[in-house]
């Protein structure tokens, strides 16, 4: 069954848990969807883990609707989310909203999600009233980590749990269906589930919240430029890959690989023809 806003929804009012990864192209969306993987995020962290960036600043546009067409072909049950990326929403409420628009309608993402609080409900309420959904981001917000001076937790003085309170309730109010909540400690982000109608998927925010995102490259062991402490391994698939890249290096330079396996046939005959 396609996972929606409803059965998001529903599922926060049941009480049952909402698995969430990100994702970059087709085959991996693939395993993710056939996993029974609710939702996946094509988050704008392509920018570290798939192309190499230092932060997620430099993602534009083009390549977050690239990353998601290709999401979108593999995810035929799981909700695909887009990021929207730096600067496609916080120049005007206009922009936001001719954005979101690319990012279903070339990306074919089933909604987007967009980082901030008060500041970009306006953009959030307009994006909403245009039929497509919104997911929210507080606490951590990485596009703000030059504000931030670095990836901290976020939240732990009483003025700081009171805004991130208050910025809950503003998305919520503003229409988002969902809110990822990203570094904050798990007695906040469990008080911010209990108080929201919406659900709440946290990332470094302990066991309260509705649901769980990872960057699956972290999770597997694939990414070790930054490991956050919140980041469980499942298994060491990086370790897996650099064996098996050696072990093929070593064959081709052997030429062991490829063997009479591996290789087509043709008669002798019409090869003697040749000569």
């Amino acid at each position: 069954m396609k996972n929606t806003v409803l059965t998001f929804a529903q599922a926060k009012k049941e009480k049952q848990k909402i698995s969430m990864l990100t994702a970059y192209d087709y085959s991996t969306a693939k395993l993710m969807n056939d996993a029974g993987i609710n939702s996946i995020l094509v988050g704008d962290s392509l920018g570290n883990v798939m192309l190499g960036y230092d932060d997620t600043i430099s993602v534009t546009m083009e390549d977050m609707i690239h990353h998601t067409k290709a999401v979108a072909r593999g995810a035929k049950d799981a909700l695909v989310i887009a990021d929207m990326p730096f600067m496609s929403y916080q120049t005007s409420v206009y922009d936001a909203l001719v954005n979101a628009g690319r990012l279903v309608k070339e990306g074919r993402a089933n909604a987007v999600k967009l980082e901030g609080g008060a500041e970009v409900c306006p953009q959030i309420q307009a994006i909403v009233q245009a039929g497509i959904p919104v997911c929210a981001h507080i606490g951590l917000t990485p596009q703000s980590i030059n504000v931030f001076g670095g990836n901290r937790v976020q939240g732990k003085t009483e003025n700081a749990a009171k805004k991130l309170l208050e910025s809950a309730f503003a998305v919520q109010e503003a229409g988002a269906f969902a809110v990822v909540i990203e570094a904050v400690p798990e007695k906040l982000a469990r008080l911010i589930t209990e108080k929201l109608d919406i659900v709440t998927i946290g990332i470094g925010a302990g066991n309260g919240c509705d649901g769980q995102v990872l960057v699956y490259q972290d999770m597997l062991g694939m990414f070790s430029d930054f490991t956050p402490k919140f980041v469980k391994r499942y298994a060491n698939i990086g370790e897996l890959m650099t064996a098996a890249f050696r072990q093929y290096d070593s064959e081709v330079k052997s030429s062991d690989f490829p063997s009479e396996e591996h290789t087509y046939r043709i008669d002798d005959e019409v090869i003697e023809k040749l000569y």
